[in-house]
């Protein structure tokens, strides 16, 4: 007789390179004898993929966990698994305080889902399976995609050997480890295959994609070989470091139609004495340099960056600077962190911590000039023309989509009609491509009106 299916769903928290690992979980159970559901009420296992970057992410990551677990006292839910950087992180905190969760998975034991699962059912008295992280994925591990068929996030390396001061990454996702060009090339093709036109390529620091295997291999050798796939219509840089910006790879970003002028760096500061504090390795001068260097080498270049308040040590000085930087930068998209304490980090040793409230008040500042610059920007593109993928509609029915400038889930959206002339509506499918003129802009959204569809 045929042994049942059990019902699995599984929930990704974080960022894209844990869903990445949530995806190649979900493509592993369904290779064996288990079924995916929608609902966490009609599954007879959960698996909450968590995140334990920060305060905020690690509040997200327990109330999900409390929430789920509600269906396991009720009887309704057989076993509770808690995967990712939070298992990483607090093996031994987890498995005392949360008594309802059967398994505590970390970030390195992806691969061996099926198997841990299996174990668990001969023997339960084992509720951990924490080892230091060494995997990486590759083009023949089974992948079940989340996002919408025509894009999609590509993990080109894993783990970090920076050493900065308030960052828990190196300790939660170990030494940094990179694909081969060979095998995500092949995947990309694979993906191409399956309708994806738009590929974000995704690492803890993109920008030193290769430099470990010491053969040669990098960034620039890698998107020479991804512009030739074919089908792919957009390729676009995530998650880089303000290393190894070199010349021949800011050419090729400027010269390739395929590669988006988009670039995700996150320079956290500006100040030297807050970057030296960071071990951030850069000195304030030298950040700027980077910015002139990206914004002279790729003409419309998108710069995004993230940036730190309240560090401990950060003066009102420091942060007037901070200000400053954005204010003659204009970076076109811009994400602020209030610094958090975390254990096991260099920077929770430090003294002179920063108020919340005086978090909370540099927070706002920054965001309200932000604000202000994403607004002038997007009014400079009234009247320009666009290319957009489509992404659907939005609560209210509202189509929408997004250029090249515009990363999925990060950045704004452009809000789409049609010309009051036409004499028929179109039917926009996703992932499609139309030309459209932007007759209106929002502080981080556009408002657009579609000329052409593209065949």
């Amino acid at each position: 007789m045929t042994e049942a299916k059990q019902k699995f769903n599984l929930i990704s928290l974080g960022c894209a390179r844990n869903l990445v690992d949530s995806e190649v979980m979900a493509g592993l159970l369904l290779q064996s004898n288990y079924e995916v559901v929608r609902e966490p009420s009609e599954a007879d296992i959960v698996l909450i993929n968590t995140c334990g970057f920060i305060d905020a992410a690690k509040a997200e990551s327990i109330d999900t966990i409390m929430e789920v677990s509600r269906l396991k006292q009720e009887g309704r839910l057989r076993k509770l698994v808690v995967a990712g950087c939070l298992s990483q992180r607090y093996p031994q905190e987890l498995a005392t305080e949360l008594p309802e969760v059967d398994l505590f998975i970390g970030t390195g034991e992806v691969p061996r889902i099926v198997d841990i699962l299996r174990e668990h059912e001969m023997n339960q008295s084992r509720r951990q399976y924490i080892g230091v992280p060494e995997y990486l994925y590759n083009h023949v591990t089974p992948r079940i995609r989340t996002t919408p068929s025509y894009t999609a996030f590509l993990k080109v390396s894993e783990g970090c050997d920076h050493k900065c001061a308030f960052c828990i990454i190196p300790k939660l996702r170990g030494p940094h480890r990179s694909r081969s060009i060979d095998s995500i090339v092949k995947e990309t093709a694979l993906l191409a295959q399956d309708g994806v036109k738009e590929l974000n390529l995704i690492a803890q620091d993109l920008t030193a994609y290769g430099r470990d295997r010491k053969d040669g291999t990098n960034l620039y050798d890698l998107l020479k070989e991804l512009v030739q796939v074919p089908d792919i219509v957009w390729i676009r840089l995530l998650y880089a470091y303000p290393n190894f910006l070199e010349a021949p790879l800011l050419e090729l970003m400027s010269e390739s139609e395929t590669i988006c002028k988009y670039i995700d760096i996150p320079f956290q500061h500006v100040s030297t004495r807050i970057l030296r504090n960071m071990r951030r390795g850069k000195s304030g001068s030298s950040v700027r340099a980077a910015v002139e260097k990206l914004r002279a080498s790729i003409p419309e270049l998108t710069l995004r960056t993230s940036l730190i308040v309240g560090f401990p040590g950060e003066t009102e000085e420091d942060f007037e600077a901070l200000l400053d930087f954005v204010e003659e930068t204009r970076f076109e998209r811009l994400g602020v962190f209030k610094y958090s304490i975390e254990e096991g980090t260099a920077a929770a040793s430090l003294d002179k911590h920063v108020s919340e409230d005086e978090k909370e008040r540099r927070w706002q500042e920054v965001m309200d000039l932000q604000a202000d610059i994403s607004r002038a920007k997007n009014e400079a593109l009234i009247g320009s023309h666009q290319h957009v993928m489509i992404d659907g509609v939005d609560e209210s029915g509202q189509s929408m989509g997004r250029t090249q400038a515009h990363a999925p889930e990060v950045d704004g959206v452009v809000y789409l009609h049609t010309a009051a002339t036409s004499a028929t509506m179109i039917s926009l499918r996703p992932g499609e491509l139309v030309d459209v003129k932007i007759t209106g802009a929002l502080d981080y959204d556009l408002i657009g009106e579609i000329e052409h569809v593209q065949i």
